[in-house]
């Protein structure tokens, strides 16, 4: 009976994407996840592009456990903003954001047909993984090598 309690109220605090969305994403990101001009990219319409590759899958997961830094150009604009961390979050709180940042908007549309949604666990062994953590700046200079449009 406890263990049906305790497992009924964490899935009380559960948070859905659209929650951690507008929770962490949506000041620089959008609500709609359209970008901010000149700040922040969009994720409507490119974050696609970037989970076609496993170079591009590994990103998305290391950009919000270790935050970003540098120039990004993302469909013709470049961007330099800085980008924070947000390894505080859970294993399956990045995964569900980064899942419904892949299926918001249409983006769901622009997926590949072999799709998988990135799992906890793939954050966990990225987290694990990247014992030497990444820099921000690291990140960065990772994204700038995936050709993306």
């Amino acid at each position: 009976m406890l263990l049906g309690f305790l497992t009924l109220f964490s899935l009380a605090l559960a948070q859905t994407g659209p929650q951690l969305y507008q929770q962490n994403c949506a000041f620089c990101h959008g609500e709609n996840g359209q970008g901010r001009v000149g700040a922040f990219p969009p994720l409507a319409g490119h974050t696609t592009e970037l989970i076609k590759t496993p170079e591009g899958r590994a990103h998305l997961i290391n950009t919000l456990l270790f935050g970003m830094q540098g120039p990004v150009r993302v469909k013709g604009n470049t961007y330099n903003g800085v980008m924070p961390a947000f390894g505080q979050l859970t294993d399956e709180q990045i995964a569900t954001v980064l899942n419904y940042i892949l299926n918001a908007w249409g983006n769901d549309k622009l997926l590949p047909r072999d799709h998988r949604p990135i799992t906890p666990a793939e954050v966990a062994n990225a987290r694990s993984v990247s014992g030497s953590r990444p820099t921000p700046q690291q990140v960065g200079n990772n994204r700038a090598r995936i050709n993306v449009p």
